[in-house]
């Protein structure tokens, strides 16, 4: 990405502030294997919460997040969760995007971006009125 896309757009990975601030006043505590950088703030105000966040390596999808750099986000505990992952099952899928508003979008039959077919009635509906 050009040094213009940079300063300019925040939707696919950081800006340059937020590159900066993540340099001077944060440490990057670890990498998933989508290649988001995770980072927590160098210094805590007594009595406050640490502050951790995380760059996105590509598109700023909050669905990229794996669940145990999820809670660690959140507070969830202390250790970096390269420190005390189970290894992977067999059974475990890749992570695929969300596809919302995309044209790999889920569409069942009958919906209007599928051409709108929908199955006849088959009369066991009967409509409300006021008056019976």
């Amino acid at each position: 990405m050009s040094i213009l896309g940079k300063i300019f757009t925040w939707w696919n990975g950081a800006t340059i502030g937020t590159a900066l601030n993540s340099w001077r006043h944060g440490e990057q505590v670890g990498t998933d294997v989508q290649g988001n950088a995770y980072f927590r703030a160098r210094k805590t105000p007594d009595g406050a919460r640490e502050r951790r966040w995380v760059i996105y390596e590509g598109a700023n999808d909050a669905s990229r997040v794996p669940a145990e750099w999820h809670g660690w986000l959140h507070g969830s505990g202390d250790d970096v969760p390269e420190s005390n992952l189970p290894p992977a099952h067999i059974w475990e899928v890749d992570y695929t995007p969300n596809a919302t508003g995309t044209h790999g979008a889920y569409r069942p039959q009958g919906a209007l971006e599928r051409g709108g077919k929908r199955a006849h009635a088959t009369g066991d509906y009967e409509a409300w009125t006021p008056d019976s």
